[in-house]
């Protein structure tokens, strides 16, 4: 059947009002839409190397596609695109953000150091979940609003990762600062983004002169030169970063039981987990999710399926037992818990569950158990 081809009556007008810069891939301006009365930053390709025109516009369209598979408060947003491939040019149209890069937004308000950094991991978190590696991390692609809010930018030579072969360095960039010992073996990962935050803001924090930064024991583990040595990923920031406010947030009796019950449940019905396999970090979506798992078992005493309760948690395969039960007080319980707590204390809460499953045994795909059940 012949795909039916939607015809748009004609193309939306926009007023130039600035040009913010010049770069080797193209310019960036400032755009006005007069009907909703709205700035918008524009990036036209438009490389300054002309016999790389073709081969960076496959860069250009590469960073269309990724945007679009981003939508997050620390991540610049995309609202649309032209592309234009037999000229070898095109537009992005996003977000306009009023501010500065984050190493000048911090040396006007060191003070504010703490949210900052904070912020810049939970972006790029969201980057590392999506699989996505930024690989151009400096100053000038993190900007901070005048409200103060992180806007990683700049997705020129960013790459979504498929296959373990799309981690290795591919691209030569002038960094600046002494790169990692990743770079000898030709590697670069998420592990390698955590260095160059980590770099970035032991540089920011020494120029600024920021005297109350919460997380220099964190900090210097980023900084690590050898991989091995060095934090694995923001994943394990954010959890460190939440486990440590645990001493903060007080937890009685009843919540401690109902967290442990619940969680000594869960972490024995799951045998593996395929190493793809991501955790569900929105603590709202879990709390809901679970809420709607202990309607349809609520009138019993034993989950008839523990799949019902793991996949709250775990986006993607993984095994499992259905003979070892998991009771429905103690998933009541864990609910109420949740139900009843701050966020920071859901987050608290789920960062520990995550704790506990990421002892649990990781596998490939390729493997088969027959003493579990798949999922």
């Amino acid at each position: 059947m012949t795909a039916r081809i939607v015809e748009f009556l004609r193309k939306k007008d926009l007023v130039f009002v600035k040009e913010l810069g010049q770069g080797a891939c193209g310019k960036t301006v400032i755009l006005h839409d007069e009907v909703i009365d709205e700035r918008f930053v524009c990036k036209k390709y438009a490389p300054i190397y002309e016999p790389l025109k073709e081969e960076l516009f496959e860069n250009f369209v590469r960073e269309i596609k990724l945007l679009h598979l981003l939508n997050h408060p620390n991540v610049v947003r995309v609202f649309n695109y032209y592309l234009y491939p037999d000229r070898l040019t095109g537009y992005i149209l996003m977000e306009l953000i009023e501010g500065n890069d984050i190493e000048e937004y911090l040396l006007l308000n060191p003070e504010k150091a703490n949210q900052v950094f904070l912020q810049t991991v939970d972006g790029f978190q969201h980057l590392e979940k999506n699989g996505i590696l930024h690989r151009d991390i400096r100053p000038q692609n993190i900007l901070v609003s005048e409200d103060g809010v992180v806007k990683i930018i700049d997705f020129g030579f960013g790459k979504r990762i498929a296959t373990k072969s799309d981690f290795d360095k591919s691209i030569t960039l002038n960094w600046w600062c002494e790169p990692p010992l990743d770079f000898v073996s030709h590697t670069y990962n998420f592990k390698t983004e955590v260095y160059f935050i980590g770099r970035l803001f032991e540089k920011i924090i020494l120029e600024s002169g920021v005297e109350q930064f919460a997380y220099k024991n964190l900090l210097s583990r980023m900084c690590a030169s050898d991989p091995s040595q060095r934090i694995e990923s923001f994943d394990k920031i954010k959890q460190e970063i939440l486990a440590g406010k645990f001493n903060e947030i007080k937890f009685s009796n009843y919540e401690l039981s109902a967290y442990r019950s619940f969680a000594n449940d869960l972490s024995r019905v799951i045998s593996k987990v395929e190493q793809s396999t991501k955790y569900h970090r929105e603590a709202q979506d879990v709390e809901r999710k679970l809420e709607d798992a202990y309607r349809l078992v609520m009138l019993e005493e034993v989950l008839p399926n523990n799949s019902l309760v793991i996949q709250c948690f775990l986006n993607g395969a993984y095994y499992y037992s259905n003979k070892i039960f998991i009771e429905v007080e103690n998933l009541r319980k864990f609910v109420e818990l949740l139900r009843s707590s701050s966020r920071e204390k859901k987050n608290i809460i789920l960062s520990n569950i995550y704790t506990r499953l990421d002892n649990i045994q990781r596998y490939m795909e390729s493997n088969n158990f027959d003493d579990d059940i798949p999922f």
